[in-house]
């Protein structure tokens, strides 16, 4: 059944995790599955172009990473901003909590935090006294495999190329190895995602199923929805514009703005998604659950060992992975 969360465990050697980005964004290795025969061919990236048919319409996430860690010195905190309510109020993880109950008030970012309440997963509600100037005073939140802290090369690339919408807390990363040459060339279309907090939390449940998956804000304009209505076959980037899409009911897909927490695993059937490019994902984690889905599960586990055998580049800043028919 595949519903236990050891299934989708594998052996990574640390030294494939990429900590840093290709020099080029293009430069990244493809491996490309094709899911019905099982064959796998290796390329780069650059080659992507070469997958499309006539009548593909290449869907991307939009959405770009704000810097949503805030740190203070003095006292020693950190508030990491998940959603924003409105009038510089905010949903936030905070480190250490303890030190965050309500009523508390600390200077940070240039304002000062007051923290309002606490959910019951352990977000704080923080209202400021301003908007807080994240370009100046927040940092870029990698995840936490990189252990290390952000610099100004992270401002730029962990960040897609053509990021327009101000709201995730990760990148859409099977979008960082796009370069605007190669836009150019695809026939495209944008549909935005705010990545939340969940990718970056691990399954906690043995059994997959009792998982839940935390709420992410999700637009389809007009233009767009008419664009991917009028494909023959629906070509995502990235495990973001997949669940945006199969957020949707059976076609036409109609404008919409919402939020999702649709959980993609085997033996799901995808009803608008047709091929997916996405990056290489960590052991256990509903992104490598997705894929499974989309490409078979004894599919996915081999095209894995394979890309460890070849020595591809892992997660964020790695390779990526083409799921073709």
């Amino acid at each position: 059944m595949l519903d236990r969360l050891g299934d989708y465990h594998y052996e990574l050697p640390p030294e494939l995790i990429a900590n840093r980005p290709p020099e080029r964004r293009d430069d990244s290795r493809m491996l490309v599955l094709h899911r019905k025969s099982g064959e796998i061919e290796h390329r780069m990236f650059r080659n992507f172009p070469t997958l499309l048919k006539h009548g593909d319409r290449v869907v991307l996430n939009n959405s770009r990473v704000i810097k949503a860690r805030l740190l203070s010195e003095s006292p020693a905190i950190e508030i990491f901003l998940l959603e924003s309510l409105g009038e510089a109020k905010w949903k936030c993880l905070t480190r250490p909590g303890r030190k965050l109950q309500p009523g508390v008030r600390i200077p940070i970012a240039g304002t000062v935090a007051e923290v309002l309440g606490v959910l019951p997963e352990g977000e704080r509600i923080i209202q400021f006294e301003t908007p807080p100037d994240l370009e100046k005073h927040g940092h870029m939140p990698l995840p936490p495999y990189f252990k290390r802290g952000a610099d100004e090369a992270d401002d730029e690339r962990y960040q897609t190329v053509y990021a327009q919408a101000p709201g995730s807390i990760a990148a859409p990363t099977a979008g960082l190895h796009f370069t605007p040459e190669i836009l150019a060339t695809i026939p495209h279309t944008f549909v935005t995602l705010h990545v939340g907090a969940g990718t970056f939390l691990p399954v906690k449940t043995e059994d997959i199923r009792e998982h839940t998956m935390h709420e992410e804000v999700y637009s389809i304009s007009p233009d767009s929805a008419a664009a991917i209505n009028a494909a023959t076959r629906v070509f995502a980037i990235g495990t973001t514009a997949a669940r945006v899409l199969e957020s949707q009911p059976p076609s036409p897909i109609l404008p919409h703005d919402g939020r999702t927490r649709i959980f993609i695993r085997p033996p799901y059937e995808f009803k608008h998604t047709g091929a997916l490019l996405t990056n290489f994902h960590l052991p256990g984690s509903t992104l490598l659950m997705l894929v499974c889905a989309m490409a078979g599960y004894e599919n996915t586990l081999r095209a894995y060992q394979e890309a460890i055998r070849e020595r591809y580049r892992f997660f964020s800043y790695g390779d990526c992975m083409a799921i073709l028919d």
